[in-house]
């Protein structure tokens, strides 16, 4: 029986975009149709954002060494990881959505080929900085330059990147998602 391999959708956005929000929406509607996976981070689980497997440093160095994460980077101080049970999901036909990194697109690339789909949460500069602000977790100088950054996200991505404005409400946001899995917005 020839199964197709599954997608593996690798959502990236500015912090601030609504990406966590997104996909907890994702998990509880879709539960039948995808898997979203947990990150392995070595930020505390209490953080907020985004529901992770946290590890000690120790512990993240000990899976690496392993070979326990099938992508792996570093960001914002802290260690993230994608586990090796992506591989499996994917060869089993089970589509599934990971919370990735901009910078780490070309290695996922590299490492999942055609099954990768890169999915870029976007959201308009005044709702962003409303978001951050309202967040409180950094100062205004930090918010104008996470503004900044948020500019640039989106240059130099592949032509194949699903773009979801999440600007409005997360059903809207879910309802792009939803038209392109469907195929709705690709180029005839």
């Amino acid at each position: 029986m020839n199964q197709r391999p599954g997608r593996l959708f690798y959502v990236m956005g500015p912090s601030g975009a609504g990406k966590d929000s997104f996909m907890q929406l994702v998990r509880a509607r879709l539960p039948g149709e995808l898997l979203v996976a947990h990150r392995y981070i070595t930020r505390a689980a209490f953080a907020g954002g985004e529901n992770h497997v946290e590890l000690s440093l120790p512990e993240f160095q000990r899976r690496c060494e392993l070979g326990l994460f099938a992508l792996h980077w570093q960001a914002n101080g802290h260690c993230y990881g994608l586990g090796c049970e992506l591989d499996s999901w994917l060869a089993s036909g089970l589509d599934v959505m990971v919370n990735g990194s901009r910078a780490s697109l070309p290695r996922a690339q590299a490492r999942f080929g055609e099954c990768l789909v890169p999915v870029l949460v976007t959201v308009d500069a005044e709702t962003l900085a409303s978001r951050l602000r309202a967040r409180g977790r950094e100062s205004e100088d930090e918010i104008q330059r996470r503004l900044v950054r948020a500019l640039a996200h989106g240059q130099g991505l592949p032509d194949s990147v699903w773009l979801l404005d999440n600007s409005g409400s997360l059903q809207l946001t879910l309802q792009q998602f939803e038209r392109y899995r469907r195929g709705e917005h690709l180029c005839v």
